[in-house]
């Protein structure tokens, strides 16, 4: 419920920080320069999510490896074991 509270307050001033002054005469206005923030790190953002994206694809790659791998192994016991 805190969580909840917390993040209504949160949204609500940066709704309040963003709007013009035209708008509301006590705005921080914000805007132009959430904008300038947006377009510098949004290059940033875009290379961590990729190398994100690298690591999980080659930790995928490894699981799938070694789970062939231990299906083969349990394969071989099986047929071992019929024996």
């Amino acid at each position: 419920m805190g969580a909840l509270i917390v993040g209504i307050i949160l949204i609500a001033f940066c709704v309040f920080a963003c709007l013009p002054k035209e708008l509301i005469s006590f705005g921080l206005a914000w805007g132009p320069e959430v904008i300038n923030f947006l377009k510098g790190c949004a290059p940033v953002l875009a290379a961590f999510i990729g190398l994100i994206a690298i690591f999980i694809g080659f930790a995928d790659i490894k699981d799938k490896k070694e789970a062939k791998r231990e299906e083969k192994l349990a394969r071989q016991a099986e047929k071992t074991d019929d024996k």
